[in-house]
């Protein structure tokens, strides 16, 4: 299988913004395995500006621009610096993508991603892929890496996206304040009434939430593809979902004519 893998900030960092060691280690140990296993990995990964709060001793998420393109600067390093050695102890090279808006949106800007993407998989690496957030601005911006898991999953013909996250997966109601809500685990399309579950934002330190995952299953499924919604805050549950367990939501692929 050809699968693209997003996590969020709130899966490799802790509430401090600082790296969750043991989680992004076991991260990159099931990831590589399922390489061995045969499957081709597409890693979006959040988490640059977080863990530039954390480096930068910041106490909360910039507001203004100059601060968090500084935080992105400074966390996108640390982040690469983490994978590359990770991956490195099981043998496995990553190679580093960064977009912007203007990437996706021009023909012959995208059509060189869609190329360098498919080349770095024929070599065997494992691409890792971000929003360029230190030179993207309002006019270029992607805006949340869910979107951009989409768009990657659309572009290099994927079987699967999953999003790991900090929630199980869409519920019937917000479960922080009704008791009564369930976890959804199948959605064969996505309807009004589905949309309208999205409730409000993510975590304090992303940029993500229910809406953006429900626009980017609207993406994905309207090619074909499946996408699930799971909790990140053990990535051995990747393995579950890869054979079809019925871990968080999926979404159902299904391609319009």
């Amino acid at each position: 299988m050809r699968i693209v893998v997003k996590v969020g900030t709130s899966t490799l960092a802790h509430a401090t913004g600082n790296l969750n060691i043991r989680r992004v280690e076991q991260l990159c140990k099931v990831l590589s395995d399922m390489k061995n296993a045969g499957h081709e990995i597409v890693l979006v990964s959040s988490g640059a500006i977080g863990m530039g709060i954390g480096k930068l001793g910041l106490r909360e998420r910039p507001a203004d621009i100059p601060t968090k393109q500084a935080a992105a600067a400074v966390g996108q390093c640390e982040l690469m610096y983490t994978y590359d050695k990770l991956f490195s102890e099981y043998h496995h090279t990553v190679g580093q993508i960064l977009l912007t808006g203007s990437d996706i949106q021009d023909p012959q800007r995208q059509k060189n991603f869609h190329n360098t993407l498919f080349r770095l998989l024929e070599l065997g690496a494992l691409p890792i892929i971000n929003e360029n957030d230190t030179v993207a601005t309002e006019e270029i911006v992607i805006g949340d890496n869910d979107t951009l898991a989409a768009v990657v999953a659309q572009s290099v013909s994927a079987d699967l996206l999953i999003l790991l996250s900090d929630i199980e997966g869409l519920y019937t109601a917000d479960p922080k304040t009704d008791h009564a809500a369930a976890l959804i685990h199948t959605v064969p399309e996505i309807t009004d009434e589905i949309l309208r579950l999205a409730g409000a934002g993510g975590s304090g330190l992303g940029t993500g939430g229910m809406a953006t995952k429900l626009r980017a299953a609207q993406t994905v499924t309207a090619v074909g593809i499946d996408m699930v919604i799971a909790n990140g805050a053990k990535p051995e549950v990747l393995y579950r979902i890869v054979d079809g367990e019925a871990i968080g939501t999926r979404f159902i692929g299904r391609k319009t004519v």
